[in-house]
């Protein structure tokens, strides 16, 4: 048992050596980081065993320690019918991790003092005033009232303003004027038209009462691009992905990164996984590459690589700096990253920040981590978080959806934390 960690150790270091580390991230061996080589290999194991038994075609899991990359592991294929691998820099469709980025955008406009979050939607948006919410009744109907009070941006930050996504009471008008689920790359008219559509529809609650997920985010891209003067596209590249050479995230995919995009799979009758049919639009190849191109969703609309991702959060992590270019103050980040939730219900030991949950209360929620914890995930079965007590980064991407009878989060999570050893 101890040669063949031994041998796993070594292997693993001859890895980490050979592997083409990020110009941004150093690639080191665990033990420099206080992590172990012989408990990442339990790891390593778990995670291939998913794709062994066909419950997921592929994944790519990128985990960072006090700035340098501690494992990096690109398993099974990104295509299984043509047979093309998966790579350490296979491009996902991140949906609501790109939540994140918005909200980042948001607080880069408050920082400026071109908005700030404590006020009305309705200054940036004029359309998203006079809202009425939808109250169901006992016949299974509902009525409408005034809101209590103003949509704020501080509100949409912590989808505490009353949306869903076109679920709720009101369901049958959302539904009529097009706005049910979170896909919007197959529209062809901008963003902040769609927005404004939106605004006449009631709400599912009165603003700041109630934790509900839904096309916040959306709005808070249509803000940005009122604000900004610029298209949400134009925005986060010159703000955000070219400052921290994020070359590979993009809302629509150029030509000539197709041959590095998944394949999104379903659950097959009988047991595996099949690719979800082409015609099939947000849960296949879709509309991401040959969409409209115009219609940018600041709550799910982006694609990325693990190690773009990671120059992100690594800036979050660092205080708001990454390599050398800051984009937020690290009091805007201590902002984002405590509970905005006090008095509401959201999840055992969580609470949520500006764009992502925060633990506040690790024996409540009852898993390995650490209070002060953020992160998020995203529909096609994507997830990341960071831990500023451990200096540390997971980033896990697979494209799956549904992801029914999937255990694989919480592997992924005892697979962490069990190999920090200092």
């Amino acid at each position: 048992m101890i040669k063949h960690r031994s041998c796993f150790s070594f292997f693993l270091l001859v890895l980490l050596a050979s592997m083409p580390a990020a110009a941004d991230f150093d690639t080191v061996s665990p033990e420099q980081v206080g992590m172990s080589s012989e408990r990442l290999q339990s790891l390593d194991t778990v995670l291939r065993g998913y794709v062994d038994e066909r419950q997921l075609a592929g994944q790519v899991a990128l985990v960072l320690r006090r700035g340098d990359i501690v494992y990096s592991t690109a398993n099974g294929m990104q295509d299984i019918e043509t047979g093309v691998p998966m790579r350490e820099d296979s491009i996902f469709r991140i949906a609501s991790q790109t939540k994140a980025i918005t909200s980042v955008a948001i607080m880069i406009l408050h920082e400026r003092g071109e908005l700030d979050i404590s006020h009305p939607l309705r200054r940036y948006l004029p359309e998203w005033q006079d809202m009425q919410v939808a109250v169901a009744d006992d016949n299974g109907g509902y009525s409408l009232e005034p809101a209590r009070r103003p949509i704020t941006l501080r509100h949409l930050l912590t989808h505490t303003a009353g949306m869903s996504y076109g679920s709720g009471p009101a369901a049958d008008q959302w539904a009529e004027a097009g706005f049910q689920g979170w896909y919007f790359a197959n529209r062809d008219k901008p963003i902040r038209d769609s927005i404004a559509r939106m605004a006449s529809l009631p709400l599912d609650e009165h603003p700041g009462e109630r934790w509900i997920y839904g096309y916040n985010t959306d709005i808070l891209g249509a803000v940005v691009e009122a604000v900004s003067g610029q298209n949400l596209d134009s925005f986060f590249r010159q703000e955000i992905f070219e400052p921290l050479g994020m070359n590979d995230t993009h809302f629509f995919l150029p030509e000539s990164k197709l041959d590095r995009l998944t394949t999104v799979y379903r659950p097959a009758e009988g047991g595996g996984i099949e690719a979800r049919p082409e015609t099939d639009g947000m849960q296949s190849q879709g509309l991401y590459v040959e969409g409209p191109r115009m219609s940018y969703s600041g709550g799910a609309g982006l694609l990325s690589t693990a190690i773009d991702y990671a120059r992100f959060l690594q800036m979050l992590l660092n205080g708001g700096e990454f390599n050398g270019v800051r984009l937020l103050s690290p009091k805007t980040v201590e902002l984002m990253t405590v509970d905005h939730l006090p008095g509401m219900t959201f999840r055992d030991g969580q609470g949520f920040g500006l764009g992502f949950f925060v633990v506040n209360d690790l024996g409540a929620r009852g898993m390995l981590g650490s209070e002060g914890e953020y992160g998020w995930g995203g529909a096609y079965h994507s997830t990341y978080w960071v831990d500023p007590a451990e200096e540390l980064i997971v980033i896990y991407l697979t494209q799956i959806i549904p992801a029914t009878g999937l255990d694989d989060y919480t592997k992924l999570r005892s697979g962490v934390y069990q190999a920090i050893i200092e």
